[in-house]
């Protein structure tokens, strides 16, 4: 494994070629700058069009390094090709981790900066770019610059998040650190009802309704809701848990064990059960949603849920996305494009009910 000295030696090299590279670009003949990652790439099951138009790439392909965790200023800083599963890797068994961490184990630092990320921890920390305390960007002419909120190029780092990379080209970020715990506790609380009972239980998750939002103690560490018909929901609150706490009698369930039930359908078991609770360890709960893609592995491998596909051969899940993507065919292009929804939403706390009235009128679409 190489140390932090010598990714970092790496990185400073791999940035001198970008430099060089962008120095090479005639703007009268070599059209708009772009990376030369591939569109199938990405973790979305859309395939982006615009690059097949003519433009100036540039390979970023060596940018997915850790190169360093300070822990005494509490930041990790990384590459942009870095992703979710490499952070955690790291950073869990050091009672560490990000404060917003996505879901999905291939989900990098860059495409949650240049999109957004918002996660189960957002009512806490904000979106994933607002955990960032500083950029190292390089300009469309080759200047190299560090960004952060107080420096000449603030602008700069205010303008990054959500500019899909239009403004240059992200090599490195540094992202604040919290300490955590070895397991999450967790309580599963079904709720039955129209969409506005539906919206009103995940509103009561994040606070109490006496509305002490400022009492941590009241406020979980993490919130997740989900809909499963029109009428019925299941929302999820977790807390950091030591080990000891978690070994003291009470369940442990090891979701990521390839041949667990699927997360999504786990929780669903609340509507039978009730409200119940128990404990998972950190890392396996961060990841909670990576073997069946949310709901998606259940559209991607019909039976991949199934007992005897799980105990078998659930190791293999999930499919990489970026391989279904790169294989499909014109027919499967075409009815992701016209037919599928994907889509996050940010959505004012006391507007939750009508953004579900919304979509169930709208798009009919029930998984949320």
């Amino acid at each position: 494994m190489k140390s932090f000295k010598q990714r970092q030696k790496e990185h400073d090299e791999n940035v001198k070629k970008v430099v060089k590279r962008l120095k090479q670009r005639d703007p009268k003949k070599d059209g708009l700058v772009c990376t030369a990652r591939k569109p199938w790439i990405a973790v979305g099951m859309r395939n982006v069009d615009y690059k097949r138009a003519r433009h100036f790439e540039v390979d970023l392909s060596a940018f997915r390094n850790i190169l360093e965790i300070d822990k005494d200023r509490m930041i990790a800083r990384v590459e942009p090709l870095v992703n979710m599963g490499q952070i955690t890797r790291v950073t869990v068994p050091m009672n560490l981790s990000l404060a917003v961490v996505a879901e999905l184990d291939d989900l990098t630092v860059g495409g949650l900066i240049n999109g957004y990320g918002i996660e189960g921890s957002s009512h806490i920390y904000g979106l994933f770019s607002d955990t960032v305390v500083a950029y190292e960007i390089v300009l469309a002419d080759g200047c190299v610059v560090r960004a952060t909120k107080d420096n000449e190029y603030s602008d700069l780092f205010y303008a990054i998040p959500w500019s899909q990379g239009t403004l240059g080209f992200l090599v490195t970020a540094e992202i604040k650190l919290i300490p955590i715990k070895e397991y999450m506790r967790l309580t599963y609380t079904p709720v039955v009802g129209n969409l506005g009972d539906l919206a009103q239980g995940y509103m009561d998750s994040f606070t109490p309704r006496d509305c002490d939002q400022d009492n941590p103690a009241k406020v979980p560490d993490f919130v997740e809701g989900m809909v499963y018909s029109p009428t019925e929901g299941v929302f999820m609150t977790g807390r950091y848990a030591s080990k000891e706490e978690a070994k003291k009698g009470n369940k442990i369930n090891r979701v990521g064990w390839w041949f667990k039930p699927w997360f999504y359908q786990h929780e669903q078991t609340a509507l039978k059960k009730g409200e119940f609770v128990e404990y998972i360890p950190t890392r396996e709960y961060y990841h909670r949603h990576t073997r069946c893609l949310y709901w998606e592995g259940k559209l991607i491998l019909p039976f991949g849920d199934q007992w005897w596909f799980r105990f078998l051969l659930g190791w293999l899940m999930p499919p990489k996305v970026s391989l279904l993507k790169a294989t499909q065919g014109e027919a499967v292009r075409n009815y992701y494009h016209e037919m599928h929804v994907i889509q996050d939403m940010l959505v004012p706390l006391h507007k939750v009910g009508d953004a579900l009235e919304w979509v169930h009128r709208e798009m009919e679409v029930n998984f949320m």
